[in-house]
C-alpha cells in the first residue's frame, strides 16, 4: 500500500482511499481531501514534518502521521 507519506517532493498522486477513523478521518475529509482528488507534495519541512502539500489549488501542510492515513496510487 502506498500512503501520501511515500510520495516524492515534486511528485503528484491521486487519493485511493483514506483510511482512520472518526475526528480524525472528518479533518482530512474537511482539508478537501477525498477520494480521486490529486495532491501535488510541494517540499517537506527541514526536520522531515510536515510536508507541504498544494489540494485543489491551495497550500496545506500536513504531518506525516496524518499523510500515513491517506492511501494513494
Amino acid at each position: 500500500m502506498k500512503t501520501l507519506r511515500d510520495v516524492a517532493i515534486g511528485d503528484t498522486a491521486r487519493v485511493k482511499k483514506l483510511h482512520g477513523e472518526g475526528a480524525v478521518k472528518r479533518r482530512i475529509m474537511d482539508m478537501g481531501i477525498t477520494k480521486g482528488i490529486e495532491i501535488y507534495v510541494r517540499k517537506v519541512a527541514p526536520l522531515g514534518d510536515p510536508l507541504e502539500l498544494t489540494v485543489r489549488g491551495y497550500e496545506l501542510s500536513l504531518r506525516k502521521a496524518d499523510a500515513e492515513m491517506i492511501e494513494v496510487e
